[in-house]
């Protein structure tokens, strides 16, 4: 690392030591004190910083962050507020993830490897208490979440990711708590406390599922829940009388996956819902770059708008996605 004031460069020897104090907090001060003079403040200060370089841990513990806000108005065309109380997902999508892109291009994660390792807002009920009174008479709802997953899969255990499903289902209750309506998008699966009472009849609840391909889903959603858990969990919340939808975006093209083109078979599967979201996949160069890009949206975007008006279904097509109505894309606030 370069030295602030002059040419020389510092080299750090660093040892392990059974004192927490001295590898987790000195070393790691000393190291952050001349980084900020060198690249500036981060985005989310010097807390979140020291949690994400030289961490010595014991175990694979999600790690804990402290962060300035919480609540934020989004531009994503559908939504209205939202939480992002993780930074990082385990879940590996590759088509490429936008927000994986915009962590590491801010400096909120190191690399992709990085971004594996999901860090918990450990204030964020706390940061709720004070935003609450402040943002209330704007909401009319807020998501969890655009840039990560609330119900976060660990594709080890099978399950499931402990300390976010309880952060979760804490926030969902403390904004119902105060009349506010959440809707929820998820790559893992919901668990049985949704069911069980405590929680705002109109809050909605999603999983986004573009393909019933597995070899689709080992090469772009490696660590992602199974399609068939999603699937069966979010019927699990339509039986009990809950509002669910299902987002099928970033939708593939057919030399990414070769099933794409038979969309019925997905919109079979979830022809429960009471909403869906279709759009096509951007940021990918080998589906920009298919031959038939757009009349291959217009024709899957004619097919879910068909089915949906025929099963009763509520629908929005992402703009940019031929078929497109800006119409539709307050979908959430009724």
């Amino acid at each position: 690392m370069k030295y602030p004031k002059r040419r020389d460069i510092i080299y750090y020897l660093l040892f392990a030591s059974k004192k927490y104090v001295v590898t987790n907090t000195i070393v790691k001060n000393i190291y952050v004190k001349y980084k900020e003079k060198i690249d500036g403040l981060g985005l989310f200060g010097r807390e979140f910083y020291l949690n994400t370089i030289l961490s010595i841990n014991a175990s694979n513990k999600i790690r804990n962050i402290q962060r300035k806000t919480l609540l934020y108005k989004t531009k994503v065309e559908y939504g209205n507020w939202t939480i992002n109380h993780i930074v990082g997902c385990m879940h590996g999508c590759k088509f490429p993830c936008y927000a994986r892109m915009m962590a590491r291009k801010f400096g909120w994660v190191k690399d992709d490897k990085d971004w594996l390792k999901p860090r918990l807002a450990e204030n964020a009920l706390d940061l709720l208490d004070k935003e609450i009174p402040k943002y209330k008479k704007e909401i009319d709802f807020v998501h969890l979440s655009f840039m990560t997953d609330p119900f976060m899969y660990d594709f080890k255990k099978k399950d499931l990711v402990p300390e976010i499903k309880k952060l979760t289902l804490d926030i969902i209750k403390k904004l119902n708590g105060e009349s506010i309506k959440v809707t929820t998008l998820t790559k893992g699966f919901y668990p049985d406390e949704i069911t069980n009472g405590g929680f705002l009849k109109n809050n909605e609840y999603g999983i986004t599922l573009v393909s019933l391909n597995e070899k689709f889903k080992r090469e772009y959603e490696p660590f992602s829940a199974p399609y068939e858990l999603r699937i069966s969990s979010l019927k699990k919340l339509h039986d009990a009388g809950l509002k669910t939808w299902v987002s099928l975006e970033p939708y593939p093209t057919p030399n990414l996956d070769e099933e794409a083109e038979n969309i019925e078979q997905l919109l079979s599967k979830v022809g429960f819902v009471n909403k869906i979201i279709f759009g096509k996949l951007n940021y990918n160069v080998s589906s920009s770059n298919f031959l038939h890009n757009e009349d291959f949206y217009e024709r899957i975007a004619g097919k879910v708008i068909k089915f949906c008006k025929e099963n009763n279904i509520e629908f929005h097509i992402k703009l940019g996605t031929p078929l497109s109505r800006d119409a539709t894309k307050n979908i959430f606030k009724n």
